[in-house]
């Protein structure tokens, strides 16, 4: 990468970028109501996770035996991968699209938090808190000032299901968080973060297929479904786990699924723009904390003596060097 621009801030950039993509998927899936929210998460990470594999293929053969020696590390990762979806999907049609998406995407970092404390003794950083803290301010403004907009006949008529699309979002948030510290652990072995990605994202669109045989046969009702589906696997699940794989080689998981907290401004502005939602005041306040969180989350590192960053991995993190020609 360029000089004079680190690492960590290109990894932010990438995961950024990223969301941008993710933060489509709510308006997209809004032009095939039919389909179910099974079929497209299924179609979206099902088929982008295949998609991953192929666009990895050489560099998986390359690094097979070292994905092969990780093999829990894979495995956890890549049933998280296959949950993920299913559950975030579910959760925004059981308790509504902002709710959802802010349980969803908002409870990741705390969890990619915990999980970095219990399995690799990460201290919690000052900065990580004021940004989190920030992010999931925002989230939770954004998400209270677009139920207010919510059309009350629209709203789901039992508690029960509001309660389960809220205990849906608490585990697409959790296995958010898994995929995405199970991915950044094989990085920092010396694996590539095409071969890790490919190989995560490819078993677990593996496991998803059976679940797109039985729900994703309104996908090929219409072109308008089947564009959908097309565009939700290549953009942002292909295209946006490319972006986030060299993100997660760069910046901590933690890290990273907080600056995801973007993905419900931009979903939030795209119901303006693209779908004639209106946002009140209350939902821009929450969009300048998000982005107020990730001003913190992106700044410089302030250095110690020597130069080093603010932030060494344990040794247990620290990039293993590989002799091997990567793919």
């Amino acid at each position: 990468m360029g000089t004079g621009f680190k690492g960590s801030a290109w990894g932010a950039l990438f995961v950024l970028a990223a969301s941008v993509l993710w933060g489509t998927t709510g308006t997209a899936a809004t032009f095939a109501p039919d389909v179910s929210p099974l079929a497209i998460g299924a179609v979206a990470m099902g088929l982008g996770g295949l998609l991953q594999a192929a666009f990895a293929a050489r560099s998986i053969i390359a690094f097979s035996a070292s994905l092969r020696s990780q093999w829990p590390t894979v495995a956890l990762g890549s049933l998280a991968v296959a949950t993920y979806p299913l559950a975030f999907y579910s959760s925004m049609h059981l308790a509504g699209v902002a709710v959802g998406t802010v349980v969803s995407i908002g409870s990741a970092p705390l969890a990619s938090a915990v999980i970095e404390r219990v399995m690799d003794r990460r201290r919690f950083t000052g900065r990580w808190a004021a940004g989190a803290l920030l992010g999931l301010a925002g989230a939770v403004l954004l998400c209270f000032a677009e139920a207010g907009q919510a059309d009350p006949a629209s709203a789901t008529d039992s508690g029960w299901s509001a309660s389960a699309g809220i205990g849906l979002g608490l585990i697409a948030g959790l296995t958010y968080a898994l995929y995405s510290w199970a991915a950044h652990r094989l990085i920092n072995t010396g694996v590539p973060s095409r071969a890790v990605m490919g190989a995560v994202f490819g078993i677990g669109g593996l496991l998803l297929m059976p679940v797109l045989a039985i729900t994703g046969s309104p996908l090929l009702a219409s072109w308008q479904n089947l564009l959908v589906g097309a565009y939700m696997a290549l953009v942002p699940m292909f295209a946006g786990y490319v972006l986030f794989g060299w993100g997660l080689a760069r910046v901590r998981a933690s890290m990273a699924t907080t600056i995801s907290l973007a993905e419900t401004v931009v979903a939030a502005v795209l119901a303006v723009v693209v779908v004639g939602e209106r946002l009140p005041a209350l939902a821009w306040v929450g969009a300048a904390l998000v982005a107020g969180s990730l001003f913190v989350l992106t700044l410089p590192a302030p250095e110690r003596r020597h130069g080093r960053a603010e932030e060494i991995p344990p040794e247990g993190e620290r990039p293993v060097p590989v002799t091997r020609t990567r793919a």
